[in-house]
């Protein structure tokens, strides 16, 4: 749990499932996070194995964040958690 727990991996991890993102990217798909937040975040994944940091060496620079294939494993955990994050939305909407 210390590699994907947390408040704000998983909810990176959920959205390189989709592919390659800029930091950029993740920081308008996750405005809740400060950009430094997001940074260390990063940083702990990719020392963990589970996001790949690729520096494209151009300028100006670009650097693109994707699922390693150790992080691809975590797909059907996710799916499981994303399944049980709208059972339980349906459950308490229908309170």
């Amino acid at each position: 749990m210390n590699v994907i727990g947390g408040k704000w991996k998983p909810g990176i991890v959920f959205r390189l499932q989709n592919g390659p993102y800029r930091l950029s990217a993740l920081k308008r798909e996750m405005p809740w996070i400060s950009e430094r937040v997001l940074i260390r975040q990063l940083k702990e994944l990719v020392a963990d194995g589970v996001v790949l940091r690729t520096d494209y060496g151009e300028t100006p620079r670009r650097v693109e964040y994707s699922l390693s294939d150790y992080g691809e494993t975590l797909r059907p955990l996710l799916r499981e958690v994303a399944h049980w994050g709208q059972a339980h939305i349906d459950r308490t909407a229908a309170r």
